[in-house]
């Protein structure tokens, strides 16, 4: 054990920080009495073999409790006991017996004996792990900043990408952040330029109901620290180092890393529920409190609600982001339910909430990507409206509307017709770039693209709720069966769909995101909340790689074509206002230049033509369940013809061919299929000098 000699220490930095000849410990605790500092000798330490008692002014300037503890150092475990009032009515919830972890910890251990419940003494409890964030050689690395407008996302489970056998990485990696390295050459091959991962903070894996594991990770126990159970290592720096590997090998191979964050809520849950950290320290300042103040306010759907309009919080909040740009180079953040960020202390939303605008103005994070789901779990729905300037926002319209439009419903051609421009009507009005709408038809929340069109309900009777969790509006078609089917007519209607959907995501205006597995077929079985479901239902089949190549290929090419020439804006940042006003976009019907936007209308054509004049695309939609002939406007390119490039309802590989290679169109007409996609293209001569 190291000699070890006790002094106040300072206040600032908060968490655990090495120094010369020893750490500087910092916690923020209003209204507590005394805080015990408890060392242990490892990581398996039943009980500390060292509690330094901190009281008195020694040892408290103002909220913060601190001290220095030479002969300290790195990979230090540690945590607090926090001595106070336990008086609910008040928000007080102190109690001494219960070992919690540092709010600013940057590594954690999780005791073999772990379990979730409400007391969490020294030895079944999480501890904290002194960390030198500097001590990592990140070999010139930094985040890429890619611009949004050359983005294309692809959304993953860190764990379910590699966790199946046929994913072929070393076995010990599977499910890690190792595991995901050995599987960048795929990322790559795909042509997706960033990763966007479902949660990767520690998270509580045992809170799921009827003792299920938590899957997704949108339980958070700490916003600093990797999640243990995706590391292949069993050392306390493990994860750190791992995720930092990891993130090192993807900027190498050119993709950024977007993380999922949760700072809505945390998984100590309601009253009920364990206390991990935030509530044995502060309750008060780090929750929304009930009128009672002994309640929790609850807008996130899971029992409780992050203050993060508090002063404390908001600091907590910037520093965490800070961290995981300045320490962990990660290039952007999904913010989980968004809209929650924005009420304020009475729970109401405010009309310029402060910790949005501390992110939007922060210096370290000006060139990150900031994106929002811009709605909570209490109806409050900000979709076209979040605050601040510099974010984008999930376009949960585009995702509803496109399915219901290529499902067959009425009234929806000129809805899908505005979100394949950007959705001027949802951004146009506060001039917006168009990348500002994250679009998308699939994400870890819902049914896969391939249970969108095999599935009318959700099947989540594996989740063990009697299929009352999941959403019922699922704007979802089986094609004519429900769930697996022999039928080949069946199996054909349903890739053409899944080709009309990556055709219209792709090539619409905006920000694409893809989900895991979308591009070969992956199916839940109908499951449209697989939340607690890490098992082969979730996980990535690679062997659908030998089956679904064709889709595989479709979509590669798509975004291939993307990469080379940005769908309209060539690589610029337009405003949606900028670029309608030049002329870039026409509207068709079956005949040129007579859209019909009518209520039983489920087609449409649309030319666009790229700022510079390069090129020019000419894409008929047809949604309706017949065959339609759509007359063509002249290309306007001199001698040069309309090519023929994608055809959903064609087999592959003639469902889209190479860029500029495609058989010339003969006459003025062209046969669209029954719902299906037609895409011509045609290379503009250069404009005279």
């Amino acid at each position: 054990m190291p000699q070890l000699a006790l002094s106040p220490g300072s206040s600032a930095p908060l968490g655990a920080t090495p120094l010369p000849g020893g750490v500087n410990f910092s916690l923020y605790a209003r209204d507590a009495t005394k805080v015990e500092l408890c060392l242990f000798e490892s990581p398996s330490s039943p009980e500390p073999f060292r509690v330094l008692v901190l009281e008195g002014e020694t040892y408290c300037t103002y909220h913060y409790w601190h001290c220095f503890v030479a002969g300290l150092s790195p990979g230090q475990v540690y945590g607090y006991r926090v001595h106070g009032p336990w008086d609910p009515s008040k928000g007080l919830r102190f109690d001494s017996n219960n070992l919690l972890l540092d709010p600013y910890g940057l590594a954690l251990v999780m005791p073999e004996g772990y379990r979730r419940e409400p007391s969490q003494p020294s030895a079944v409890a999480m501890r904290s792990v002194v960390v030198d964030p500097s001590a990592y050689d990140w070999e010139g690395d930094q985040p890429l900043r890619r611009p949004s407008r050359d983005t294309v996302i692809y959304e993953l489970h860190v764990r379910g990408f590699t966790a199946d056998p046929s994913s072929g990485v070393t076995p010990q990696k599977a499910g890690t952040y190792g595991g995901l390295i050995e599987k960048i050459p795929y990322l790559k091959d795909l042509g997706v330029t960033a990763v966007e991962l479902l949660p990767v903070f520690q998270f509580d894996p045992l809170d799921a109901p009827g003792g299920r594991p938590n899957y997704w990770g949108y339980q958070p126990i700490s916003f600093f620290v990797p999640h243990h159970g995706y590391s292949a290592r069993p050392d306390p720096m493990g994860p750190l180092d791992e995720f930092r590997d990891l993130v090192k090998a993807l900027h190498r191979a050119g993709l950024e890393v977007i993380l999922d964050v949760v700072f809505n809520h945390t998984a100590e849950g309601n009253a009920d529920g364990p206390s991990f950290c935030y509530r044995g320290i502060a309750n008060s300042d780090y929750y929304l409190l009930g009128e009672d103040q002994s309640t929790y306010a609850d807008y996130t759907g899971c029992f409780n609600t992050l203050n993060a309009n508090n002063p404390v919080v908001r600091r907590m909040i910037r520093h965490s982001l800070r961290y995981w740009v300045e320490h962990m180079h990660v290039d952007g953040f999904r913010f989980d339910l968004a809209s929650v960020l924005s009420r304020d202390e009475t729970g109401e939303p405010s009309p310029s909430p402060p910790i949005l605008w501390d992110i939007d103005t922060d210096p370290v994070l000006a060139g990150t990507k900031l994106i929002a789901e811009a709605w909570d779990a209490a109806g409050l729905y900000q979709v076209g409206s979040f605050v601040a300037d510099n974010w984008q926002e999930w376009n949960g319209r585009f995702r509803d509307d496109v399915r219901h439009f290529l499902k067959g419903d009425p009234g929806m051609a000129d809805k899908v017709a505005q979100r394949l421009i950007g959705s001027p009507d949802i951004y146009g009005y506060e001039n917006r770039a168009a990348e500002v709408s994250i679009n998308f038809i699939t994400c870890h929340d819902g049914f896969t693209l391939a249970d969108v069109v095999a599935y009318n309900g959700k099947h989540n009777g594996a989740n063990g709720e009697a299929n009352r969790d999941g959403s019922d509006d699922n704007a979802s078609w089986n094609c004519g069966n429900e769930g697996a089917t022999d039928d080949a007519e069946i199996l054909a209607l349903r890739l053409r769909q899944r080709r009309n959907f990556f055709t219209l995501l792709i090539l619409s205006l905006g920000t694409p995101m893809l989900g895991m597995g979308d591009e070969v077929g992956r199916t839940q079985m109908g499951n449209n909340n697989a939340y607690c479901q890490d098992t082969a239902l979730s996980w990535f089949d690679w062997n659908q790689l030998d089956t679904a190549t064709d889709l595989r290929r479709f979509v590669r090419e798509l975004i291939a074509f993307r990469m080379r020439r940005d769908v309209v804006v060539d690589h610029q940042s337009f405003t949606l206002t900028e670029l309608l006003g030049h002329n870039a976009v026409s509207w068709h019907g079956v005949v040129p230049n007579q859209p019909d936007w009518g209520e039983e209308s489920r087609s449409f054509a649309v030319s666009l033509t790229s700022i510079s004049r390069r090129y020019r695309l000419h894409a008929m939609v047809n949604a309706w369940w017949q065959p339609l002939c759509f007359g063509v406007p002249q290309p306007d390119a001199g001698d040069r013809p309309w090519r023929h490039w994608i055809d959903t309802s064609s087999p592959g590989p003639d469902d889209i061919s190479p860029w500029g290679s495609g058989p010339a169109l003969l006459g003025s007409e062209v046969e669209v299929g029954p719902r299906s996609i037609r895409v011509l293209m045609v290379e503009l001569p250069p404009a005279p000098a």
